[in-house]
Parts: C-alpha cells; sequence; structure tokens
C-alpha cells in the first residue's frame, strides 16, 4: 500500500478523525539531529498500546526521492504467546488549506517479532518543506486512526475498536544546547548474576535526570536465545508526567579482546517516566558467551550508555 505514482497523499473524507494526533514542532531542528527516525509516547486503545513513528528521509526501493513516511508500533509485551493482532489502519498528514487529513489505508500482522508495521510514504521531504499546506511554523500534524483489529490466537477473536476522545501528544525537538552524556557499567560478576530473571546497573545522571540500564542474562519475554539490554529513567526521578524526555541512544556491548563491539542506536525516542527502551534481542546468547569473540571474558562484561536529550514532549 501507499502513495505510488502520486506526489501529496490523498485525502480521507471529511468525517475522518483520527485516535492518535501528534505535533512535531521545530521540523527543520528535527533533520538537523539526522536521526532517521522519531517515535511518539504511546498511546492507548482497546487494550494495546500503540506508537506512531515518523522517517523523515525514508527512500522507496530505487527511489532516490526521500519521503516522510509514517509506521505504526504496537508494544510487544501486552501480547500472549503465538498471538498475532492483524491491525488496519490509516495513517496521515494534516493539510492547513482545507483542513482534512490526507494519507492511505494499510494493514499489518503484528507479534513479537514483528511489532513495527510496513513504513507508509506519505509525501517527499522536498514538497512538504515547501509547502504552506502541510508545514506551520515549523511544524506539522500527524494522525492514525485504527479501524479494525482481529486476534489469531487459540481462541480467534475480533476486538471491538473503542475509539475515545483523539489522543493529542506534542514533541519539540531543540535547534541546540543538547545534553550529552556517557556511562560504563562494569559486570565482574555475570555467571552469579545471571541466575536472576532481571538485574540492573547502578543508577547514573545525565540531564538532571537520573539512568540506569537493564540487563535480561537470558533474555526478556520477547526475545529468542538472545540477551536483552534497556536504558530506563529510574522511577525516583522527579519528572513531571506532563514533560517527557526526547532522547537519542546508543547501548553497546564492548569487545575486550579483538576491540569489536556491538552497538545499537535509536531514533529519537520519548522517555515517559519510569520507562525504557532497548533491544529484546540484542546479541545472541551464543554469541555473547563465545570466548573467541571477546564479549563476556571469565565473568566481566562491560555496557557503555550514549545519550543525546534532544527536546521534550507532552500531551496536548
Amino acid at each position: 500500500m501507499g502513495n505510488s505514482g502520486s506526489r501529496a497523499p490523498p485525502r480521507l473524507g471529511k468525517t475522518y478523525v483520527p485516535d492518535f494526533k501528534w505535533k512535531i514542532h521545530d521540523f527543520s531542528a528535527l533533520l538537523e539531529t539526522k536521526a532517521t527516525s522519531a517515535k511518539s509516547a504511546p498511546f492507548d486503545l482497546s487494550g494495546y498500546k500503540w506508537y506512531l513513528q515518523v522517517s523523515p528521509m525514508h527512500k522507496k526501493n530505487n527511489d532516490e526521492t526521500p519521503y516522510v513516511a509514517l509506521a505504526l508500533m504496537l508494544w510487544p509485551y501486552k501480547l500472549e504467546q503465538g498471538h498475532t493482532v492483524h491491525a488496519v489502519f490509516e495513517v496521515s498528514i494534516y493539510n492547513h488549506s482545507n483542513r482534512m487529513y490526507c494519507g492511505c489505508k494499510a494493514d499489518y500482522n503484528f507479534d513479537f517479532k514483528n511489532s513495527y508495521s510496513k513504513k507508509e510514504c506519505l509525501i517527499p521531504l522536498q514538497e512538504l518543506l515547501k509547502s504552506s499546506s502541510f508545514l506551520v511554523d515549523d511544524s506539522c500534524v500527524f494522525g492514525v486512526e485504527i479501524l479494525k483489529i482481529d486476534v489469531s490466537s487459540p481462541e480467534k477473536k475480533e476486538v471491538v475498536v473503542q475509539h475515545k476522545a483523539t489522543t493529542v501528544q506534542n514533541f519539540f525537538v531543540q535547534k541546540k544546547g543538547f545534553v550529552e552524556g556517557t556511562y560504563t557499567w562494569t559486570v565482574n560478576n555475570f555467571h552469579e548474576l545471571e541466575l536472576k530473571n532481571v538485574f540492573r546497573s547502578p543508577t547514573f545522571e545525565v540531564g538532571g535526570h537520573k539512568w540506569y540500564i537493564r540487563m535480561y542474562p537470558r533474555g526478556d519475554r520477547c526475545s529468542t536465545d538472545c540477551l536483552s539490554l534497556h536504558l530506563c529513567l529510574d522511577a525516583s526521578n522527579d519528572v513531571p508526567h506532563e514533560s517527557k524526555n526526547v532522547a537519542k541512544m546508543t547501548l553497546s556491548i564492548q569487545g575486550q579482546k579483538n576491540g569489536k563491539h556491538v552497538n545499537l542506536t535509536t531514533g529519537l525516542v520519548v522517555f515517559p517516566g519510569s520507562w525504557g527502551w532497548g533491544w529484546p534481542n540484542f546479541i545472541p546468547l551464543k554469541k555473547f558467551k563465545d570466548p573467541s569473540e571477546g564479549y563476556l571474558v571469565e565473568s566481566n562484561c562491560i555496557v557503555k550508555a550514549d545519550l543525546t536529550i534532544v527536546g521534550s514532549s507532552n500531551d496536548g
């Protein structure tokens, strides 16, 4: 699905009211961060937790034109093993000139391994930047409406989509003054700690907030024979619920023998309250524990977190 053959998304109709409206302020600053994507804070609908992701410079196959593309994400930790959630939805961008949302209809099967839908290309980036209809005061508004949810499971059921008042969020990106921090966590007793389901690093401070790294030595419930790593805000932070950090992070496991490191980096993500982001399948356990790889030496491993706070998010 998408808008092949069209330079701008079609109208979705006068009656279109999104379940989620996301206003990205300072869109040019988002581009300057060179982040491949930005993700909203979660919104709740029909018993599931969803996110909207924008990729501002997405390229289609065999097409060098960068597109502003949207994808829907389902938080996988609410899913049961063996369940697949089939969602039919519409993603859109608001046209201020005619006061209508424009976009496309899509569908996707979400499960533990597939929590992101396919990227739907809405509009070429250059067309967005020169348009006074889609970009107003360096801000643009994106929307998503979920039309239908089916759950494939032993009981096989259709979920009634319970539409409510539109959830509104604002996403702010600073033009300068980013706050950066690095923390290195040396684990000296991994073999002892791996008997636990999860353990965490000492807290460290970046941007006036306390953070920690959470490790699942045998993987979290969404992983497959992998070690899981997450970066989290500590619950002791006095962070107002309506104000959330927008950050980009890199987590890495350092190679102690040959200088090879495993690094994974997010786009821009929102950290609301004592919440975390990370990777269920950070590194295969077989590779992590292989002595020749040098990631786990005797019972020692080194984990590094690089964090850049670039803005804030709040409810509209």
